[in-house]
């Protein structure tokens, strides 16, 4: 974007989810709740994971990344959003509406090739046990995840530089409680046919290659079930991956909705609800659908707790009992 128009335009006007002040408040109370559930459970689990030897496997060291990625992702949003049902309309400077978008597509993007990581760490868990340390070895995670990190940046340098390069001259209002691109479109007085296409390109590219990953993994574990010939091994591996396929097709099927289909087809007030769901409610339900079907999980959570209970009675001090007379 040129300099004379930065200058002329240096703020954007969020609108929000509801300009209705009777269900203001509702909506405050509703979202501020799912956020504090949202921040305690990706946040408990990260510090669970991390403080837990037993849970220092390449399995959760992965969910221990999605856990902060779901965490910051909400963030990125939330308060935002929070504080515009304080007002009609929330204003956002135009470098805060582009950090805003930046960190929102890096760890969007992220999440992608993290939850493909994760599936093929389950298709060798599954189909090669006893060669599954040394495949998942420490070097192999790692990389892994840094690659997922290295794809979500390169879209941020793609989309943003090119995003807000554009000229906003039909209006600075956003119909959105956020700074998205799509909605960022139908601002641009620009030719947005090259944005249009890259952001069809990339979003393409991040759930072709990915979902690919997920299917060719989980077909192989499904053939691999299959054959087992316990019906408790069957069960429990059948556990194992059921969380991590709920995941993926909550994140998967709302993101699609919104970045697979022209902008022209982009319907405001629909494009906030799916948004709502993806930016506001997966980020919550990641931490239950990996805990409460997770054993491990669940018995590291309660004996981590009853540790903490016995080191806060230990230091309490003992109240003596009167004696009677």
């Amino acid at each position: 974007m040129e300099a004379g128009n930065i200058s002329v335009l240096s703020e954007f006007i969020l609108t929000g989810l509801t300009n209705d002040p009777q269900l203001q408040p509702i909506l405050f109370v509703l979202f501020l709740f799912i956020y504090a559930v949202t921040v305690m459970g990706n946040l408990g689990l990260l510090t669970l994971i991390v403080v837990s030897p037993r849970l220092h496997t390449p399995m959760y060291f992965f969910l221990s990344n999605l856990s902060f990625l779901d965490f910051c992702y909400s963030s990125v949003t939330v308060p935002k959003m929070l504080m515009g049902f304080f007002s009609d309309y929330q204003t956002i400077s135009f470098f805060g509406c582009m950090a805003q978008t930046s960190f929102f597509v890096i760890f969007a993007v992220t999440e992608f090739f993290l939850l493909a990581s994760m599936a093929y760490d389950r298709y060798v868990a599954v189909c090669n046990p006893l060669l599954y340390h040394i495949i998942m070895s420490p070097t192999l995670f790692l990389q892994l995840v840094i690659a997922s990190y290295a794809v979500g940046l390169i879209n941020v340098m793609l989309l943003t530089s090119t995003t807000f390069r554009l000229n906003f001259c039909h209006s600075h209002v956003i119909t959105h409680y956020f700074c998205d691109i799509p909605p960022l479109l139908k601002l641009s007085c620009s030719d947005t046919h090259v944005l249009q296409l890259l952001l069809f390109a990339c979003g393409g590219f991040n759930v072709s290659v990915s979902l690919a990953i997920v299917l060719v993994s989980y077909i192989c574990v499904f053939f691999a079930i299959i054959r087992m010939p316990s019906a408790q091994g069957k069960h429990k591996t059948f556990s194992t991956c059921a969380s991590h396929l709920t995941a993926v097709s909550l994140y998967y099927g709302t993101t699609v909705f919104i970045y697979l289909r022209p902008s022209s087809e982009y319907l405001l007030g629909s494009g906030r609800l799916v948004s709502v769901f993806y930016t506001v409610v997966i980020p919550m339900l990641n931490p239950m659908i990996y805990s409460l079907r997770n054993k491990d999980v669940k018995e590291t959570f309660w004996n981590s707790l009853e540790k903490s209970s016995r080191f806060f009675s230990f230091l309490m001090p003992r109240i003596p009992r009167c004696s009677k007379q």
